[in-house]
């Protein structure tokens, strides 16, 4: 059960919830340029709330494969104002900032931000985890190695469920040092692993399940659907469904997604069949 206490709210979800993806960016993988203008981006936004998102994640810098990286000035002069309309236009939505950087976070949370959502897991910005901690802001923790520029060149193996484990707890335990934490666990399915290891993250998700904290997936029109099915991120819909279906049989708590419409369908049906599984069962 996902619980989040917000500086103004406290929301407890009784079913797995929606990130829709609001990338501001003009060189993200799958949707670059399409919404970093104002009117663009708002549109978007009222769309995937009236699809059912529970949260609009927004994203100013790209970390793609071979990508060059938006610096801090250009990171903020995207995403504050996008957020301080979208916090006006939908004062009740929740909204996530995704981000690696310390004052791009504490200048989004100080307009309104609900959620902090860092790729690196801390590991970017020395500053990140004291300043979540001692504010106590719902904090979604990545798994990562590397850095911004070599994240994409590692192809982790082995056993991946313990490295990905003893990432989550280092991260979670220094974090906590700071204070009561809330904390999101994402995998990073896609970031620096095999195409095996992404779907065996998929596959059993209490395996690296620390301190039973809720884990977020993030699979949306990724590389481990277009290898497999010879799709492009545009193309990628379908598969996108199917394995977010598969995330939420083995107990995922939030979905990241470009297409909010085909999640929320795709939780609802989960849901029905887990209920009537249920009433069968000997």
């Amino acid at each position: 059960m996902l619980k989040l206490n917000t500086q103004n709210k406290s929301i407890l979800f009784d079913r797995p919830a929606v990130m829709g993806i609001l990338n501001v960016t003009p060189d993200s993988f799958s949707d670059g340029g399409r919404f970093n203008q104002m009117g663009k981006a708002l549109h978007h936004c009222e769309q995937m709330i009236a699809d059912g998102a529970d949260f609009i994640d927004i994203g100013g810098c790209s970390t793609r494969p071979n990508n060059a990286i938006a610096n801090e000035s250009e990171e903020m002069e995207r995403v504050v104002p996008v957020l301080k309309a979208i916090r006006k236009a939908f004062p009740e939505t929740l909204i996530s900032i995704d981000t690696f950087r310390k004052n791009v976070a504490e200048a989004c949370v100080n307009e309104g931000a609900d959620l902090i959502n860092d790729i690196s897991g801390g590991l970017f910005d020395d500053e990140m985890l004291p300043y979540i901690g001692k504010n106590h802001i719902p904090y979604v923790m990545m798994h990562c190695i590397g850095t911004p520029e070599t994240m994409h060149q590692y192809t982790l193996g082995g056993d991946i469920h313990q490295i990905v484990m003893d990432f989550f707890a280092l991260q979670c335990k220094t974090l906590e040092a700071y204070g009561e934490q809330q904390i999101i666990l994402d995998p990073g399915i896609g970031f620096g692993k095999s195409l095996e290891a992404n779907y065996q993250l998929l596959n059993d998700l209490n395996r690296y399940r620390y301190n039973g904290l809720p884990i977020l997936i993030g699979i949306s029109r990724k590389s481990l659907i277009n290898k497999v099915l010879n799709t492009t991120p545009d193309t990628a819909e379908n598969g996108t469904t199917v394995l977010n279906t598969i995330a939420l049989l083995n107990g995922a708590d939030i979905l990241r997604v470009h297409d909010v419409k085909n999640a929320r369908e795709a939780i609802e049906l989960v849901g029905t069949f887990c209920n009537f599984a249920a009433k069968f069962e000997p």
